[in-house]
């Protein structure tokens, strides 16, 4: 497997560093090279399409990446993963074209432009901030047209639930202002040092071609969304009612959506709250 890491590599480059993963960074290395050209070619990109990663780690992903001819600009909190990463692809890959990141990707705003805007996001997400950083970064690179992340199953099955089960909620209707999401493969907990104690799936997205609407709009759907499943359990005219200023005005604000105030959050997929943030508007 060269030019991509093994678990003997993956241990000598954590030893060489002092890197214990932590659970408080959700960390978990991929140590197999099988599953990185699987997570590569499951992403399909264009060929040189340029790459967002987040949190590359020891860099077992952005050697997949790279070795199939893609830039990357990596994305990493960690100062010494940060400093070691372009060290061990100029080893492995001598020609690869990469920019290392060190900030943490939540409070990212730009990105270098050594080789273009990024046209995807594809990453091994930490567990404990997967999706605020996925909505992070889709809203600030609208060039982002498609996104194959690797997370917690759980997250994942949200990411792509549909609205009236229990597991559809806040992160479904926000990811779907973005595009449709499904998921797009099963990750063996043995892949990754140290094992996880947790599934792991593949879940993706491919952006719609406009927007649904303005960005003001999205930010007044997302409050609506906070607001609605803050209290799912509510009807909407009263867990909107503070938001709106009254129940009475919620209500008056839901049939004018053509929505039912008597419904819950679970049962409004994401344009029946785009109408609404367009009513509020």
């Amino acid at each position: 497997m060269a030019g991509l890491l093994g678990p003997a590599e993956v241990r000598d480059l954590a030893a060489l560093l002092d890197v214990t993963p932590t659970k408080k960074l959700g960390q978990n290395f991929v140590h197999d090279a099988n599953t990185v050209r699987r997570i590569v070619s499951t992403a399909a990109l264009p060929p040189g399409s340029t790459v967002l990663e987040v949190g590359p780690g020891l860099g077992s992903l952005t050697l997949g990446l790279l070795e199939a001819g893609h830039p990357v600009v990596a994305v990493e909190l960690d100062a010494r993963l940060a400093a070691q990463l372009p060290l061990t692809v100029a080893e492995l890959q001598p020609t690869a074209r990469l920019e290392v990141v060190h900030a943490d990707a939540l409070r990212v705003t730009s990105l270098p432009e050594s080789f273009g805007e990024p046209t995807s996001l594809v990453a091994n997400l930490p567990y404990n901030i997967s999706v605020p950083v996925l909505l992070h970064l889709l809203a600030r690179f609208p060039s982002i047209t498609r996104t194959l992340v690797m997370v917690q199953a759980e997250v994942g099955q949200r990411l792509a639930a549909g609205p009236g089960s229990k597991i559809y909620g806040s992160p479904s209707v926000k990811a779907a202002w973005y595009g449709a999401w499904g998921l797009e493969g099963v990750v063996s907990r043995q892949v990754f040092w140290p094992v996880p104690n947790v599934d792991s799936v593949l879940v993706g997205m491919k952006a719609r071609t406009s927007p649904p609407g303005s960005e003001a709009e999205r930010l007044r759907m997302f409050a609506l969304v906070d607001a609605a499943f803050g209290q799912r359990r509510k009807m909407l005219r009263q867990a909107l009612a503070e938001l709106f200023g009254s129940s009475a005005a919620a209500t008056a604000a839901l049939e004018a959506a053509g929505l039912d105030p008597t419904a819950r959050g679970e049962q409004l997929v994401m344009q029946d709250f785009l109408a609404l943030a367009r009513v509020q508007g």
